[in-house]
C-alpha cells in the first residue's frame, strides 16, 4: 500500500539528472525545428499538469513562432496506476481546423489517454497531428498509438520530478526520481 504523500521521501531514487533531460529536449526542439522548418502555424498544446515543465522548457528552446493551448485530463485520479477511465477537465482555448498540431504529454503509459486526445483531436480536423512525450514505457502500452518525438524510453516503475507527480507532490523536483514499490 502507498504511504500518504507526508510519509514519502524528500529524495526519491534519482532516474534521469536535470542534464540528462536538458540535453534530450534540446535534441527534441532540434527535430521538431526540422520538421516544421517550411510551416508557418505551428500550435502546442500542452497536456496538463505533468507536461507543464517539458513544455516550457521545449516550446522555449523551440526558437521558432508558435501558438501555445492547455488541455486538463485525467486517467490516474491520485493512484500510481491509470485507471483506465481518460475525463476532459478543461478543453482547448483555440480552434486547431487546418493548423500543424504537437500534442505534449508527460509520459505515454497504457496509451489510453493520448489515444483519447488524438481521436478528439483528428474530428476537429488539423492539417497536421503528431504527439511528443518526455517519457515512454511500451511495456504498459494497452493500445497502439503513435509518438513521433519521444524523450526517454524508460521501465514500468512509477516515476515523478520535472512536472510528474504522486498525489500532487514531487512535480517541482529538477530531475525524475523513482518512488520505489515499498514506499
Amino acid at each position: 500500500m502507498a504511504l500518504p504523500p507526508e510519509q514519502l521521501p524528500a529524495h526519491p531514487t534519482p532516474l534521469l539528472t536535470r542534464e540528462a533531460i536538458a540535453a534530450r529536449v534540446d535534441e527534441l526542439a532540434d527535430q521538431i525545428r526540422a520538421d516544421y522548418a517550411s510551416t508557418g502555424d505551428l500550435h502546442l498544446v500542452c497536456v496538463l499538469k505533468g507536461a507543464f515543465v517539458f513544455f516550457s522548457d521545449l516550446v522555449r528552446r523551440l526558437d521558432r513562432p508558435a501558438t501555445l493551448d492547455f488541455i486538463v485530463v485525467s486517467s490516474y485520479h491520485k493512484a500510481k496506476r491509470s485507471s483506465g477511465e481518460v475525463r476532459l477537465i478543461k478543453d482547448l482555448d483555440t480552434g486547431i481546423e487546418g493548423r500543424d498540431v504537437i500534442i505534449v504529454e508527460d509520459i505515454v503509459d497504457t496509451g489510453l489517454t493520448l489515444t483519447y486526445l488524438l481521436d478528439m483531436m483528428r474530428a476537429r480536423r488539423p492539417k497536421t497531428l503528431r504527439t511528443a512525450c518526455l517519457l515512454s514505457k511500451p511495456s504498459r502500452r494497452e493500445v497502439d498509438v503513435p509518438v513521433e518525438y519521444v524523450g526517454f524510453t524508460i521501465a514500468d516503475r512509477f516515476v515523478i520530478g520535472y512536472g510528474l507527480d504522486y498525489a500532487e507532490a514531487y512535480r517541482n523536483l529538477p530531475y525524475i526520481g523513482v518512488l520505489d514499490s515499498d514506499t
